[in-house]
């Protein structure tokens, strides 16, 4: 029925498929940051957490009777270390953007969204009409510039901690001018928690920004914290107007209790063994910068390639060595990159040989 928009990108490379990899390769590819998506100790701890009750699932929405004790601990724990006054368990990433800006935008309000912004959060954007307007990636002049043109009820800018393909910090400038205008600020620190900061709590730690009642940050259990799931801090009346007017919060089956349980243990072991992590990640970050002789402040490496036919060419290639690394092409990207992951669970001599096998076709 659609043979012919595959054949179409089949012929452009940018056609995508399931697969299955071995076990045994190494992965660079994932976002599993630190490397506890095979750790059996913490996966056997939150087994044990979770057998404590006589409600193992769900079973209905949080608003129902799907919330669970161990949602509430973590939330408590998760927002208490990151300085916020309350935080809510959601499905996933995609249903926590979904839900933050088709609620919080209200009529006579302003969304500022950065252009590089995950698609969940566009697609969300997207039912707002006139309401959303695009500013250049990590541009403050240009942010500054449509603030000012565009004056509204609220004013809310929604930004990357750290963004998913180029692996850039959103700028601190951005943080500095949301607070002089008073405007509420999303940051989405999916890539960013769990690896900026003394205590690897994300890009507000980074920049050791004083939480206040305008600031929400939202993140995922399924990167750094090694489970499923989303989550969204907020102050607490901010939090309180979502359970009650965010749809895919009201109306999804809670979070998995396992998969709260997995992250609620994770997120201790990581608390426990920050500086542990912080010197692998500062490691893995010196190599990628000496070898591709610029600056890498996050675990994500984007690698430029030519063209797709090279990019899946070279991820072949990668997998002969067994490794696994991402191919990431258009519409994700504007150009084709391979995207590795300065996984710190993987040892530096696999990385660098893994960079040295992609620099050998890549765009300088």
């Amino acid at each position: 029925m659609y043979s012919s928009e595959l054949k179409a990108l089949k012929k452009a490379g940018r056609f995508r498929e399931r697969k299955l990899f071995d076990e045994d390769v190494v992965d660079m590819a994932s976002n599993d940051y630190l490397g506890l998506s095979d750790n059996k100790k913490q996966f056997k701890k939150a087994v044990k957490l979770v057998k404590q009750y006589h409600t193992l699932t769900s079973k209905a929405s949080m608003l129902v009777n799907g919330y669970h004790p161990i949602h509430k601990k973590f939330e408590e724990t998760l927002a208490g270390l990151n300085g916020f006054e309350e935080g809510i368990v959601v499905g996933s990433g995609y249903l926590a953007n979904m839900a933050l800006i088709e609620a919080l935008v209200r009529k006579g309000d302003m969304l500022f969204m950065d252009e590089e912004y995950h698609a969940s959060g566009v697609m969300a954007a997207a039912l707002l009409g006139e309401r959303v307007v695009k500013f250049k990636h990590n541009d403050v002049e240009d942010l500054r510039q449509k603030m000012q043109t565009y004056p509204a009820k609220r004013q809310i800018v929604a930004v990357e901690g750290v963004y998913s393909m180029s692996g850039d910090l959103c700028a601190k400038e951005i943080f500095n001018l949301v607070e002089e205008r008073n405007a509420l600020m999303i940051v989405d620190e999916a890539h960013s928690a769990g690896v900026l900061g003394k205590n690897l709590l994300g890009i507000f730690e980074h920049y050791n920004i004083t939480i206040n009642e305008r600031h929400i940050k939202m993140g995922t259990l399924g990167k750094a914290y090694g489970s499923y799931g989303a989550y969204i801090l907020a102050s607490s009346h901010i939090v309180s107007f979502l359970v009650n007017r965010g749809k895919p919060i009201i109306y999804s089956t809670a979070p998995s209790v396992f998969d709260t349980a997995l992250a609620l243990v994770n997120l201790k072991y990581i608390q426990k063994h920050a500086a542990k992590y912080r010197k692998k990640r500062d490691a893995r970050q010196a190599i990628a910068s000496q070898m591709l002789e610029k600056e890498c402040q996050s675990l994500i490496l984007p690698i430029r390639m030519p063209d797709n036919s090279t990019t899946l060419q070279m991820q072949e290639e990668l997998l002969e060595y067994g490794y696994v690394v991402g191919a990431i092409r258009q519409p994700t990207v504007e150009r084709p990159i391979m995207r590795l992951i300065l996984n710190v669970g993987v040892k530096k001599s696999l990385l660098i040989h893994a960079i040295a096998l992609i620099r050998q076709d890549s765009v300088q």
